[in-house]
């Protein structure tokens, strides 16, 4: 029945990955002009709108992935740039994530956030009466539909400028999000996280698009498909440089340490379904940036930076850990636990194998479902409690909220890696490939490094035993909060169906990521 409905598409499969990308673009530009009326014809059915035109595209991005179309049409001649979208095994996992946290990130419930009132603005507009638009819903819900596509667009994008564009199109509309919409109760943290935000993530733009321009300039071409093993396109003094430039910039958006100060900031700010967006799908960007952009074109510039960018992120890893188990607000506190994981894929990628491709592959799609899961139990838990400290003494969840709390217990079990999760698979890569890199690694130092992410794992089990006895243990019965319902009940469901799948049977996963992964490392290992 299966084959017989994909005969069916088989004549519109090329339109797949245009409806993919469009499908969110134009409901997000629909709502946001619609709001701009006095009488908005979306007040009450922004959110509805807005679900419709995730689903169709995440329809649209999973069938993609089934049958594998390419669209190859031209955009710029003049400088050679297609608009050439298509899938392959390293894009899939991460268009599929994409389809479902956009999803997530539209139907979890809104929250209003509380905002402050300060007794004396002398620059603060007259009350003319009118109706209130700083928190418009629509303009809301429009910003999380524009990250889903920009996000799709660059996932599927097989030009490096064309992918460059995608991934700047996410920026203004998360910046809008935390500047907004952010659950920051002072305008000064949310102003603050907002433009802590756009400064690294512009600075890092920049080194990239000049590492972009400068492997277009030396292959001749904007394909990336191209540039696999051609780093011999450049003299080996000058791909290190642009291997380092690429790394930097990149490196701002994944974060990795020291580049990560604005990451915990802005998590803590965002609303829950910005931090859900940020998490599963924009830092995942960055680490998709490095396997397209470094790991593949640049193999020789790559290997010699290699164990300085192994060095760092496993001081993330252990710095994000100790973090975590002083940090006092449990938001801010899952966004430091974010830099540890995106640690161990960055360590999983310098190792320069197979396997730690496969590992950093695999940690991606696992972090950005755990961290998904976390942000929405963790939003929703700050919602009701007015304030993410942990100082507080709070009802434990297990008697007050026990969907939450079983949510919670599994997305920090989860994230401390435990097996059956599929938070395991990830970081057991990661220290497996760091323990035997690649031939032109150095083997100490990476055995070396995998001995300090084992330690930083031993950190997160601390700091989940500590988030678990101050929110979920306990026999405090009050004060009372609701627990989860009807769709954030069913959100909640799909994120822990996800994270138990994929730690109990991996295979799917990896199979599906395996054949462009061999075939990359044949590439890259005949133009060595």
């Amino acid at each position: 029945m299966i084959a017989d409905l994909l005969d069916v598409l088989d004549p519109v499969a090329p339109a797949l990955p245009v409806v993919a990308v469009l499908a969110p673009l134009v409901v997000a530009l629909v709502l946001v002009v619609a709001d701009r009326f006095p009488d908005p014809p979306t007040e009450g059915l922004s959110r509805p709108i807005a679900v419709g035109g995730a689903v169709v595209s995440a329809v649209a991005a999973g069938l993609a992935v089934v049958q594998r179309p390419e669209v190859d049409l031209p955009w710029i001649p003049a400088i050679g740039v297609r608009l050439d979208l298509a899938v392959d095994g390293i894009s899939a996992p991460l268009v599929l994530l994409t389809a479902v946290a956009g999803v997530v990130a539209v139907v979890i419930r809104y929250h209003e956030p509380e905002r402050d009132h300060p007794t004396e603005e002398v620059t603060a507009p007259l009350d003319l009466g009118g109706r209130h638009t700083a928190q418009s819903l629509a303009t809301y819900y429009g910003c999380l539909l524009v990250v889903m596509s920009g996000a799709m667009l660059a996932f599927l994008a097989r030009d490096g400028i064309v992918f460059f564009i995608a991934f700047e199109m996410v920026l203004v509309p998360m910046w809008l999000l935390v500047a907004r919409h952010g659950d920051g109760t002072r305008a000064a943290d949310r102003d603050g996280a907002a433009v802590r935000f756009i400064l690294f993530t512009a600075t890092g733009s920049t080194l990239m698009l000049v590492g972009i321009l400068a492997l277009a300039t030396a292959t001749g071409t904007s394909d990336m498909g191209a540039w696999v093993g051609r780093g011999d396109a450049l003299d080996p003094r000058a791909q290190v440089v642009v291997a380092a430039l690429l790394v930097i910039g990149l490196g701002m958006k994944i974060p990795v340490f020291p580049l990560h100060t604005w990451l915990p900031w802005v998590h803590s700010t965002a609303p829950t379904a910005g931090s859900v967006l940020l998490a599963a799908v924009l830092l995942k960007l960055g680490v998709y940036g490095m396997i397209r952009l470094v790991v593949a074109p640049l193999p020789d510039g790559f290997a010699t930076l290699s164990p300085v960018v192994a060095g760092f992120a496993v001081t993330g890893i252990v710095w994000a850990g100790l973090a975590c188990l002083v940090e006092r607000d449990l938001k801010r506190l899952i966004a430091w636990s974010s830099i540890a994981h995106l640690g161990f894929i960055v360590l999983a990628l310098t190792a320069g194998t197979a396997t730690g491709l496969q590992a950093a592959l695999f940690g991606n799609v696992a972090h950005g479902l755990i961290s998904a899961l976390l942000f929405v139990v963790v939003g929703e838990l700050k919602h009701q409690w007015g304030t993410a400290d942990l100082r507080t003494a709070r009802a434990a969840l297990r008697e007050v909220a026990p969907r939450m709390g079983f949510a919670l217990v599994v997305g920090m079990a989860a994230a401390m890696g435990l097996p059956g999760l599929a938070g395991f698979w990830g970081e057991f890569g990661a220290l497996y490939a760091a323990w035997s890199p690649a031939a032109d690694r150095t083997e100490g130092w990476f055995r070396v490094f995998a001995l300090v992410a084992a330690l930083g794992a031993v950190l997160a089990a601390a700091y989940a035993a500590r988030v678990l006895r101050e929110v979920w243990a306990g026999d405090r019965t009050t004060p009372l909060i609701g627990d989860a319902r009807r769709v954030n009940a069913v959100v909640l469901g799909v994120l822990i169906a996800c994270v138990v799948a994929l730690g109990v049977y991996p295979v799917p996963l990896l199979d599906l990521t395996e054949p462009a992964v061999s075939e990359l490392f044949a590439l890259v290992g005949g133009a060595r």
